[in-house]
């Protein structure tokens, strides 16, 4: 039944019946300075859960958990959080808070805001090496690309104005970001000025 389905061009059913992607993980070194950032700085909602780990949410029902670690990693850029505001002119103010904000709430690095796939966007790293990225967004996220059905390419990206709230231009963003990963780039090296 389910090779029929994959044959047909149906959606396979999965081996795990899963129903709820509800968290992730992240690191951190002080939780009460965390808490502190995080509510104060990113306006999340945050919840203490035991003596080594807060709960964070912000806009749905996703939850983030953050435990107490004595040293972190550095995250990985590509392995980011993202933050939704709602224009581009947001991005562009929140820029700007972070810049002026940095030293005092420990942001170590900050990326300028740039027009990358299919939005517009800037990346900063917290006082516990964690990544985020500020974006410009439509209610819900990302979420829009479901909506559609299907992959991208089979929907005619770039193609047209008017199926992306973004404007999504397929040539601006694969072709650009291909040849930054085909050179052995991407968006770190745009976050560390190398571009």
């Amino acid at each position: 039944m389910a090779e029929k389905m994959a044959a047909e061009g149906q959606k396979k059913e999965p081996l795990l019946m899963l129903k709820f992607l509800s968290h992730g993980t992240l690191e951190a070194v002080d939780l009460d300075k965390t808490r502190q950032f995080y509510e104060e700085v990113l306006g999340l909602d945050v919840v203490r859960t035991s003596p080594i780990s807060l709960m964070i949410k912000l806009g749905g029902h996703n939850t983030i958990a953050v435990v107490k670690s004595k040293k972190t990693q550095v995250m990985p850029l590509l392995a980011h959080n993202g933050l939704d505001v709602g224009s581009r002119e947001e991005v562009d103010q929140a820029y700007e808070v972070v810049l002026r904000e940095k030293d005092k709430w420990g942001i170590t690095k900050v990326t300028k805001p740039v027009d990358q796939h299919g939005t517009r966007s800037f990346y900063f790293l917290d006082l516990d090496n964690n990544w985020w990225e500020i974006l410009a967004n439509p209610e819900g996220g990302y979420s829009w690309m479901f909506d559609k059905g299907r992959d991208i390419a089979e929907w005619g990206a770039g193609e047209g104005k008017g199926f992306n709230p973004n404007d999504y231009a397929k040539t601006a963003f694969a072709d650009k970001e291909k040849r930054r990963i085909e050179a052995g780039g991407g968006l770190v090296e745009a976050a560390d000025g190398k571009e």
